[in-house]
């Protein structure tokens, strides 16, 4: 994953870090590799610490911005090691990370929920910043929670798994339906 969210880093750095004149253009890919890195490790911490509900969260839909509990926390994150590592000022590394957090959230839940985009999946993210654990199977319990409030649940079971996708795939709509409700879209 933490290949994906480099590109996605790559992608949106343009205008907050390579075209800022505040960030000197030799620091520019190590600016790019830290966003990336810390974005990752944040990712992981909030996991750890039992944030399993603000992940969840992410998944399900609307705009992620600077209101959103992870970006907030994200962004401190970054903005400390920005200045930290580099020596930028506060106002420099505030602003990267205030610009960054979201555009690489949004595109990031947005590829993990089209189904027409195997690039990223939701498990596979929940995974990877989860180490394989248990707080992966947490993440996907209170996906899977929020899931039962949408109706979710097609073969009434009490849960939201991979048979309720295939009984969405099935059905008519198919998957596209499923995440659609999942998502809000």
């Amino acid at each position: 994953m933490l290949d994906q969210l480099t590109q996605l880093v790559q992608q949106f750095g343009g205008d907050a870090v390579v075209k800022n004149n505040a960030i000197p253009n030799e620091q520019n890919e190590d600016v790019l590799n830290e966003t990336s890195s810390s974005i990752f490790s944040g990712l992981q911490k909030i996991a750890s610490e039992g944030g399993v509900e603000q992940l969840a969260g992410l998944f399900q839909g609307g705009l992620i911005d600077s209101t959103n509990p992870v970006v907030q926390q994200l962004s401190q994150q970054l903005s400390g090691n920005l200045g930290q590592k580099f020596g930028l000022n506060s106002d420099t590394s505030s602003n990267v990370a205030g610009s960054m957090i979201p555009q690489i959230l949004n595109s990031l839940v947005n590829k993990a929920k089209d189904p027409n985009d195997g690039s990223f999946q939701i498990s596979d993210i929940i995974n990877s910043i989860s180490g394989n654990g248990g707080q992966a199977s947490n993440i996907m319990d209170t996906i899977s929670k929020y899931g039962m409030q949408f109706g979710l649940d097609q073969n009434a079971d009490g849960k939201v798994d991979v048979a309720d996708a295939i009984a969405v795939a099935s059905s008519k709509g198919g998957f596209s339906s499923l995440l659609g409700k999942l998502f809000g879209k």
